[in-house]
């Protein structure tokens, strides 16, 4: 058994790898720039996980999603590795600490959210670190052609010039176009080109769309129809709950979840589906990050989300056992509508943008000059409330001022309460010696959470307030008492997203937001979006085709089970009969106008010809002419 195979099992508990995952994991530890590129739930992590623990020094891991930095800084804890992490809901000190454990304290991975890599704490510090790869999570950030640009992430190119000079960097997606992949490569400076990709095809995954009116009661049909675990997105959180409302008044057992729902009741929707306690949760895409569930039997989107990529990735939670599961679009005249009215939200006037940047600054208390590398609470409800805007439109309006690196929002940051000993042990028994009143309570503190005197440590009051027979409040004050002593630093829990400022705040005459990204953003958009309708309206092309095609792969065969495959089936023919037949009608037909006689004339095929021509007629792929002729439309 290789290391690699023997660190597999050792602290994940597997024997074996999933496909494409051992030749990322040889490209990386063997010096190479590598961009995998691997569908949702196809075991990224993994990759880089394995091989920074084959090689000696830390690995710096580069990801936008806080929540899921935080669940693989857990996960990796627990099962025995040393791990830590640095973002905009730390305080200064605790992001001194965590450099300084980063370089001195043995740790092997350190986890950054993008906008960290601009500080200069930064810089300095990782020049003393002994990295061994930089990995970059969610890599289509970095291009301006992916659907979630992020200017902070040209910086990786420049952290790249501080390491040593044999560290790789291992960039990972899930979605990428072939455009996109290029600008990955060339944005992270790659010594040479190198792509490894997982295919985008899921056999076990059944596409199919829907046009109808009704779409709640195409909903209850399929849900009672699959009785397993499944997910129902819908665009806004209203429709969250009034779906979820109406399925548990069907007897269906669902829940809703979206990103407005404090921190513990989003943490208990989760577990309790997770679970299996509940059934189906109805959600907006802010649910399903990071989450390995198996067993999802059907993912239908109610609405039309904004992109093929978001499609494919939310769509791709769905049967990762590998068994058979369902991913199903409905759809209806109302989105093509309802997508115009998107645009409108997604692209407020930039007046309002610079109103939104100020008010904003104003709300943080921010002084004109000053905020430059620094983070704020920010409500986003309270906010919107107090100065008279739509929700909708202030997260839009913080999309443009993101990609202007003037300023952005972070995701809702759920920071527990956390404590470290500002003096040695020594220092600490004299002080318990000369306190018997503290004395039992800090023994309890050092017995129940370990590693005090290092790094700062998550802590639950609750907890405490049970093994020392006080209320929490009680344990607060407490804490509070020895934080003012200077004995230790206590951080109580924060539930916000926080106002990330790239760039001091400025005044109206010097706010520069480019007409030119503006309008290149909403041409991306609607391009993406009409991608989006082109594939909801499609009757004639198999669904897994498309979706390959457009993620850059071709030659794939039609899947057979998808619903324009199911209807081509009902003429009993093979797929293989069918694409032969019409890519013989398509080549003659877009050449000159035949009559039906004269296509079937000398074939031996003749009952099979003419059900592919009617199937294509009902279809509108072939038209009949005035002189009563076919023509390939």
């Amino acid at each position: 058994m290789d290391i690699y195979h023997k660190i597999l099992l050792k602290y994940w508990g597997h024997s074996s790898f999933r496909p494409l995952q051992e030749e990322i994991i040889a490209s990386t530890v063997g010096g190479n720039d590598t961009l995998a590129l691997m569908p949702t739930g196809g075991g990224k992590s993994i990759t880089f996980q394995v091989s920074a623990m084959s090689m000696e020094g830390i690995c710096l891991v580069v990801t936008p999603l806080l929540a899921l930095m935080k669940d693989q800084v857990e996960n990796l804890r627990r099962i025995g590795i040393k791990a830590l992490s640095v973002h905009s809901g730390m305080t200064a000190r605790e992001i001194d600490v965590a450099l300084n454990n980063a370089i001195y304290g043995d740790y092997k991975f350190l986890y950054l959210s993008p906008e960290r890599l601009e500080t200069e704490i930064l810089k300095v510090r990782v020049r003393s670190m002994k990295v061994n790869i930089l990995v970059v999570d969610e890599a289509h950030c970095i291009s301006q052609w992916g659907y979630d640009f992020r200017p902070s992430y040209l910086k990786i190119a420049e952290i790249r010039e501080l390491l040593p000079s044999a560290a790789p960097v291992l960039a990972l997606t899930a979605t990428a176009t072939p455009k996109v992949v290029d600008d990955i490569m060339e944005k992270l400076r790659f010594r040479k080109p190198n792509l490894l990709k997982k295919s985008f095809e899921r056999k076990n995954l059944v596409y199919i769309v829907r046009d109808t009116e009704d779409k709640f009661g195409y909903l209850l049909k399929i849900l009672n129809k699959e009785k397993g675990s499944g997910i129902v997105y819908v665009r806004s959180r209203g429709g969250t709950k009034e779906i979820a409302t109406k399925l548990v008044q069907n007897g269906i057992s669902a829940d809703f979840y979206h990103a407005g729902l404090s921190p513990e009741m989003r943490n208990k929707k989760q577990d309790d589906w997770k679970s299996g306690k509940t059934k189906i949760i109805v959600a907006t895409n802010a649910f399903g990050m990071g989450i390995d569930k198996a067993d999802v039997k059907v993912v239908v989107h109610v609405d039309l989300p904004e992109s093929l990529e978001a499609y494919f990735q939310e769509a791709g939670r769905a049967g990762r056992n590998e068994g058979r599961a369902y991913a199903v679009l409905l759809y209806n005249r109302g989105d093509k509508l309802k997508f115009e009215q998107h645009l409108r939200n997604e692209f407020p006037p930039l007046t309002n943008i610079k109103a939104i940047y100020q008010g904003a600054c104003n709300y943080a208390q921010i002084p004109y000059g000053a905020g430059k590398g620094s983070a704020y609470e920010f409500s986003v409800a309270n906010f919107s409330y107090q100065y008279k805007y739509f929700p909708a439109t202030v997260y839009s309006a913080f999309k443009f001022l993101r990609r202007e690196n003037l300023a952005e929002l972070t995701e809702e940051i759920d920071n527990p309460s956390r404590i470290m000993f500002l003096i040695g042990r020594d220092d600490l028994y004299k002080i318990q010696v000369k306190n018997p009143a503290i004395d039992k309570f800090i023994k309890i503190l050092l017995r129940a959470y370990p590693g005090l005197f290092n790094n700062y440590v998550n802590i639950d009051e609750n907890y405490l307030a049970l093994l020392v027979h006080l209320n929490r409040n009680e344990i607060y004050e407490t804490l509070l008492r020895l934080s003012r002593m200077k004995i230790l630093s206590y951080i109580p829990s924060k539930h916000s997203p926080m106002l990330i400022m790239h760039e001091e705040r400025l005044e109206d005459k010097n706010i520069r937001i480019s007409n030119e990204n503006y309008e290149q953003l909403k041409k991306h958009y609607v391009e993406r979006m009409e991608q989006m309708l082109v594939y909801a309206q499609a009757t004639t092309k198999c669904r897994s085709i498309m979706l390959l095609e457009y993620f850059g792969e071709t030659g794939a065969f039609r899947c057979g089970q998808c619903d324009v495959c199911m209807q081509r089936n009902e003429l009993e023919l093979s797929k293989y009969e069918f694409d032969l037949i019409l890519d013989d009608l398509k080549s003659t037909l877009k050449d000159s106008p035949r009559s039906i006689a004269e296509l079937i004339a000398d074939r031996k095929d003749e009952a099979k010809t003419i059900k592919v021509i009617r199937w294509l007629i009902d279809n509108g792929k072939i038209i009949e002419t005035k002189e009563g002729k076919l023509l390939w439309k």
